[in-house]
């Protein structure tokens, strides 16, 4: 339990400092010291401190004083009490008082691990407990929902894969439920006794990222006015996971690989090398495939973090998804605020899962949430959607568009069709073929023509077996 635990010894002799501070630190602990109580509570305000071992007699401030100055400034560290001189009425006030125990001198090797050890472990306990309840009344509990085919196949997958401590590398548009897919990883595995830690990669300054990852020691930087401990500290023995990896920069991510690689570190400004067992699990919106080819993302750290790939599907390629998904929004919008449920008719339920869902889930969530507050109680019609969700749906189809070489029904043909999921793939198939000549065969025009990102768009490619060189041919011929 010392490794890595930040001790802080509050002691006026000099010779107790030293002889605590070697037999701490041969066993891992990162060991700051006090010749005062005066002294020692402005260590314990300014740095992350695990566990103190405190004095009773000092001169000055005594050790009773500075652990009840501790507990009124709400420092809930873990207390050791020492003392030469002890007695057993002593012991009971400082027990009574909030410390964790009480030794005496002269001090036990034995004794001191054994106590250091326990306290760590009780701190730790309640540390996972607070951590357990707040994942309890979490807002958003990891959760997939649906029944396709598609989402029945990726939760076996996390299934298979969360138990290990293999790492994961999560893909997927925005809103497409990244961080519930890693969440759920989490909880199933070993490590979900303990909080995973979140680091999202787009939305730390630069100059700030290494600090936020690897922490810092007081006095670093300037406004570094105590220690911290970084996002990979924090994470050790549990899940660490970075999202948005992609917009992380080239200097950073040279960082990162060598930690990623040998789990330890430095905090910025820092000498001491922390070793740590981490987890990772990482996320994208962005194509690290073509990051690494046009030199944004390092090859050799996306090798490391693709240990084990895992796609998150677009809403739009699970419609059959939609009416439990709204139907698990409508529940948890009903428990938490006391609403009246909104249903939907057949026919406005069919909109929906003919709308392209550009957000995904996150739109899909917040939609019904708008229509909570719009129609409580209510069946919701198809008039009563809003109308960019009837464009899709109601848009009248261009006419006379068929050309000898489409491989697909014209559109004006696609209304006369009854299997609605055999129609969205006709479409989709002809919509590529026409879109692809008028990019004159290019994969990134066609791309920002029509709104797709790449990756999605070279998938849907290859489900309809479109080739941009036979495009290409066909329109230089």
């Amino acid at each position: 339990m010392l490794e890595n635990a930040s001790v802080l010894i509050i002691d006026d002799e000099p010779d107790i400092r030293i002889s605590l501070r070697g037999i701490l630190e041969d066993e891992g602990a990162v060991v700051s010291e006090a010749a005062s109580g005066a002294e020692g509570l402005r260590a314990a305000q300014d740095n992350d401190i695990d566990l103190i071992f405190l004095d009773i007699w000092m001169t000055g401030m005594d050790g009773l004083t500075v652990l009840a100055e501790l507990k009124e400034r709400g420092l809930d560290i873990p207390v050791v009490m020492i003392s030469g001189h002890g007695n057993v009425e002593t012991a009971v006030t400082a027990l009574k008082n909030g410390a964790f125990d009480f030794i005496e001198k002269p001090l036990s090797l034995d004794t001191i691990l054994m106590t250091a050890d326990k306290a760590l472990e009780v701190s730790a306990l309640k540390r996972e407990n607070r951590e357990l309840r707040s994942r309890i009344h979490a807002e958003d509990p990891p959760r997939i929902t649906g029944t396709s085919e598609t989402i029945t196949r990726l939760r076996e997958v996390i299934l298979q894969v969360a138990p290990t401590d293999t790492w994961v590398l999560i893909s997927g548009e925005n809103g497409t439920g990244k961080e519930i897919a890693a969440r759920s990883i989490h909880m199933a595995s070993a490590r979900a006794e303990r909080e995973m830690i979140c680091v999202n990669c787009a939305a730390i300054p630069e100059e700030l990222i290494e600090s936020e990852l690897f922490g810092h020691e007081k006095g670093a930087f300037t406004g570094a006015d105590k220690a911290k401990k970084g996002r990979f500290e924090l994470a050790d023995k549990s899940t660490l996971f970075l999202d948005e990896i992609g917009d992380m920069s080239l200097k950073t991510q040279a960082k990162i690989l060598r930690i990623l690689q040998e789990q330890r570190f430095e905090r910025v400004g820092g000498h001491k090398t922390l070793h740590v067992d981490v987890r990772v699990l990482a996320a994208t919106n962005k194509d690290l495939n073509q990051e690494m080819l046009e030199g944004r993302f390092r090859a050799d750290l996306f090798y490391r973090l693709n240990v084990f790939p895992l796609v998150m599907p677009p809403l739009r390629e699970r419609a059959e998804d939609i009416p439990a998904m709204i139907d698990f929004f409508s529940q948890r919008l009903v428990a938490k605020q006391g609403s009246r449920p909104v249903r939907f008719s057949p026919e406005a339920m069919a909109v929906l899962q003919s709308y392209a869902w550009p957000g995904n889930v996150r739109e899909l969530k917040n939609f019904v949430e708008r229509l909570f507050i719009l129609y409580p109680g209510k069946t919701v019609a198809p008039s009563m959607l809003p109308p960019e969700y009837l464009s899709t749906v109601h848009a009248e189809p261009k006419k006379h568009c068929r050309t000898p070489e489409d491989h697909s029904p014209a559109v004006c043909d696609l209304l006369d069709m009854t299997d609605f999921k055999e129609a969205r793939a006709q479409f989709e198939d002809l919509f590529l073929r026409r879109n692809i000549i008028a990019a004159e065969g290019n994969v990134s025009r066609l791309a920002e023509r029509i709104g797709l990102e790449r990756t999605y768009l070279y998938r849907k490619l290859k489900q309809y077996d479109i080739r941009f060189d036979e495009e290409r041919a066909r329109k230089n011929s």
